[in-house]
Parts: C-alpha cells; sequence; structure tokens
C-alpha cells in the first residue's frame, strides 16, 4: 500500500529551474516509475500501450452507425401513404330504404297495436288501428247511405238527359211545323192577293162599262129628244146605265173584300210565325232547364263521388300499415283509447336493407383534398381492428370504401361532411373483404375513417407533421377536380 502511494507521488519541478530542452519551457513533467519507454508528448511512456478498449463500445458504436444508416435510408426510401382522418356513423344510403317514421294520417283514437318492439314485418302489414274521432265520421253505414245517394243521382241525371233529347226533338218538330205553317199562310196569302188583282181589274172593267153606259144614254137622251129615238131606247139605255153602276159598285165591294183578305192574311202570317217561333222558344228555354238539370246533377255526382273517395280513403288510413319490409325500431305512443292527431309519430320502422354507408366528419382544411373516389379505410365499433395509417395494406381488421359525396358546404362548425359507400371492385378481385351485413353491422354505429391520399417519402411526411403543413396533393389532380385551372386565375391589383 505504502509502495502505491510512493509511486503514485507526483514530483513537479519549479517553473524557474534550469531547463535544457527548448520544448520543456511550456511543459510540466509528470515523473511515473512505470512511464519508461514510449514518447508521452517530448518523453517516453508505456501508457498508451497499456491502453486497453473494451468490446462492447466497439459494438455499440457500431450499432449506433449502422442505425443512423439505416434511418437514413428509411427516411428517404420508405413510402407512406398520407391520410386524412376522420370519424362518424353508419348510415343507410338510399333515401328511400332509411328509417321512416309512421305517422298518423288522421285524427282517431288507438283502438288496436298489431305489433311490438322489435318485430319483423312485411311491406303491408298492419301496424295499428285507428277509430274515428270527427262527428262528421261517426254515422253509421256512411259510405252506403252515399252511394244510394249517388244512384239517385245518376237517376235524376239520366231522366234530365231524355228531357233533354225529348226538347231537342220538340224543337226540331217545331221547327219543322213553323216552316210548314209559314209556308200555307204565304200560300194563302198569294191566293188572296190574287182574288185581290182580280177585284181590281172586275173594278175597272165595270168603270169601263159604266162609263160607256153613261155615253150611250147620253147620245140616246140627245136623240130621244131631237125624236130620233124612241123612248124604250132611252130606258133600256138608262137601265143599263144604272146595272152598270150596280156593278161598279159590286166590283168595288168585292175589291174591299179582297184587300181585307190580304191584310188578314199578313196578320195571320205573322200570327203563324210569332206562335211557331214562341213555341220553338219555350221548349228552347225547357231544354235549356233540363240541360242545366244534368249539369247541376253532373256536378252533384263529381262532389258525391269525391265525397266517397275521401271515406275510402279514410276508412283505408284507419289502418296503418308497414311502408315497407323491415324491423318494428320502437312504438311511440302508448297503447290503446288514447287519442292522436293527424301527423303523430306512431312508430319507428327500419327497413332491411343492405345499402349501407358511413357518413365520415372532416376538417375544413382537409376537405379540398378529398374527391369521390378516393379510397377509404374503415373501422367500425365492434370489430377489433390494427390501422397502420401510413401502410394500409398491412391493416388488420378494416374495410375497404370509397368516397361517394362530399358536402359542398360545412355544417355550420367549418367542417364538412363525406359519405363513403363500399369498394365493391376490391371486393369483386378478391382484394378485400365485404363490409358486414346490416344485421351485425346497425345504421348510427361508430366509425373510424382513413382517407387514403398520395404517397410520399417517410422523411417528407415527418418534416411536413413537424412543420403543420397539409398533406400534398398533384397539380394535376387538382385541375381535375375543378373547372378551371390554377394559371387561370389571376389576383386584381389594388
Amino acid at each position: 500500500m505504502e509502495n502505491n502511494l510512493d509511486n503514485s507521488k507526483i514530483e513537479i519541478k519549479e517553473e524557474n529551474a534550469p531547463r535544457t530542452d527548448l520544448h520543456c519551457r511550456y511543459i510540466k513533467v509528470v515523473q511515473r516509475p512505470e512511464i519508461n519507454g514510449v514518447f508521452v508528448g517530448t518523453y517516453r511512456s508505456r501508457a498508451l500501450s497499456m491502453i486497453r478498449v473494451p468490446n462492447g463500445l466497439l459494438i455499440v458504436a457500431v450499432c449506433c452507425l449502422v442505425l443512423v444508416l439505416l434511418t437514413v435510408l428509411c427516411l428517404v426510401f420508405v413510402p407512406w401513404q398520407q391520410s386524412i382522418d376522420g370519424r362518424g356513423k353508419v348510415i343507410i344510403f338510399s333515401p328511400m330504404e332509411r328509417p321512416q317514421h309512421l305517422e298518423a294520417p288522421i285524427p282517431g283514437r288507438i283502438s288496436k297495436w298489431f305489433v311490438r318492439d322489435g318485430e319483423t314485418v312485411k311491406q303491408g302489414d298492419p301496424i295499428v288501428e285507428l277509430t274515428e274521432v270527427d262527428p262528421k265520421y261517426l254515422a253509421e253505414n256512411q259510405l252506403l247511405r252515399m252511394r244510394a245517394h249517388l244512384s239517385a243521382l245518376q237517376e235524376k241525371k239520366a231522366a234530365a238527359r231524355a228531357k233533354v233529347s225529348s226538347y231537342q226533338s220538340q224543337i226540331e218538330s217545331l221547327k219543322l211545323s213553323r216552316v210548314s205553317s209559314v209556308a200555307s199562310i204565304d200560300k194563302k196569302k198569294a191566293q188572296t192577293r190574287d182574288r185581290y188583282s182580280a177585284a181590281e181589274q172586275a173594278v175597272t172593267a165595270a168603270q169601263q162599262n159604266l162609263k160607256t153606259s153613261e155615253l150611250n144614254f147620253e147620245r140616246r137622251k140627245s136623240l130621244y129628244q131631237k125624236g130620233l129615238r124612241s123612248k124604250r131606247d132611252l130606258e133600256l139605255a138608262e137601265q143599263e146605265l144604272v146595272k152598270n153602276k150596280t156593278e161598279l159598285e159590286r166590283a168595288l165591294a168585292q175589291l174591299e173584300v179582297a184587300r181585307k183578305e190580304v191584310e188578314v192574311a199578313d196578320f195571320e202570317l205573322s200570327k203563324t210565325d210569332a206562335d211557331t217561333l214562341a213555341k220553338v222558344d219555350s221548349t228552347a228555354a225547357s231544354l235549356s232547364s233540363a240541360r242545366e238539370t244534368v249539369a247541376t246533377t253532373e256536378a252533384e255526382i263529381q262532389k258525391l263521388n269525391i265525397e266517397i273517395g275521401n271515406l275510402e280513403s279514410r276508412i283505408g288510413q284507419r289502418i296503418l300499415t308497414a311502408p315497407c319490409n323491415g324491423r318494428v325500431v320502437r312504438l311511440l305512443v302508448a297503447g290503446a283509447g288514447e287519442t292522436v292527431k293527424a301527423g303523430t309519430q306512431m312508430a319507428v320502422i327500419a327497413p332491411a336493407t343492405n345499402d349501407l354507408a358511413a357518413e365520415l366528419i372532416v376538417k375544413g382544411n382537409d376537405a379540398p383534398l378529398i374527391a369521390p373516389g378516393r379510397p377509404v379505410r374503415l373501422q367500425f365499433a365492434g370489430w377489433p381492428a390494427v390501422q397502420f395509417t401510413g401502410w394500409p395494406s398491412v391493416a388488420v381488421g378494416t374495410f375497404a370504401g370509397r368516397v361517394s359525396v362530399v358536402d359542398a358546404v360545412d355544417d355550420g362548425t367549418g367542417k364538412f361532411r363525406i359519405i363513403v359507400v363500399p369498394d365493391e371492385r376490391a371486393v369483386e378481385l378478391l382484394e378485400d373483404q365485404p363490409w358486414p351485413s346490416s344485421q351485425f353491422l346497425r345504421p348510427g354505429s361508430e366509425v373510424h375513417g382513413w382517407v387514403m391520399l398520395n404517397t410520399v417519402p417517410l422523411g417528407f411526411e415527418l418534416w411536413r407533421q413537424f412543420n403543420a403543413f397539409p398533406p400534398s396533393i398533384d397539380k394535376s389532380e387538382m385541375q381535375s377536380q375543378s373547372n378551371f385551372k390554377l394559371g387561370d386565375v389571376k389576383r386584381k391589383s389594388k
């Protein structure tokens, strides 16, 4: 122990001592008995030859060097697929096959429920029966009475149509009778005019005869006064004169009679024309009245038909039926005896369908990078899965999908909705398994999805995330998604 202490003693020469070597002016000399033979600085020493490097440290150094090299190679050459994360729920894609609320079409009182919660129904199966509460529809055998009233109105309409036909026939007959009567009176009037003309000619002849008789009488009277004619000749001339005067008076009387007959014929023609026309007008008025009755009856029949149709439809609406094949989710109204209003939700029916889709909500910064047709990996609640975001090919328990719809506007909070449908092509090519059926994957279940974007080096992805940059997208793809090119957008200078 003492020897070790003696050997470990260090003798330091004072700086002011004489030095023979030029290099020793800057070096403090350390003398140890075991150091001799190998140079340390300007002195011989065996210390370096005594140092032994452990093998473990050498292995660690080599491993670290290899690890750094592998890390650099991975960052440069290992691919990483970018993705956009979104969460949502399972929905039914077809709007006609989504859960339906069965509403009461009319106000009424619940009479009977035909189903229970969770029961499977087919289209047309009765769900609930309602009884009327409207006083307008409480009468018994109301539909039979309305149909009897309809039969009476139809008979009334038939009778009115028969009257119309009869009046039309009468009008035709009266028109023919009027034509015949007018023609007959016209002929008669022509005959009276002929007699009037004959009477005028007779008066003219009588006047000529009277004038001749007067001249003859004057001549014979003059001859009688001169004694050239006898008195008998004068008396015969006077007698002929009186006779011609009488004939003239008779002819004038006959002319007056003929004139009055002409006037009577004119009056009779006007009277016959007016009478027949009045009969035609009266029958036409009756015809219009009959037609009005037909039209009124037809309107009443149409109104009654509408009421009967409404009543028949209302009777059919008293029993609510299943609109599709599915399952009764829940009954929303209590039991029999409860009164409901029109539009009251009675039950919820989930249609039997496999047209499932995933509704995901993504951030507003990620929405411009998503386009219809993008591949998506989905993880459904209840299905254990291991998802490697950057390497979807090694994911376990996830399902393939494709983006079908991207909302054009946000939901009010700056987020956007996308709808993902199953990737049927991948299933057909046996590249992926189909989605679970609706028996296990029910609408409303939670779903976690990753929209797959471009493949980039792993180092670029780490650099992007460290700098909080958005995922990259090709310029050509952006141009294909828009209706214009990026270069066409020009900023206006202020």
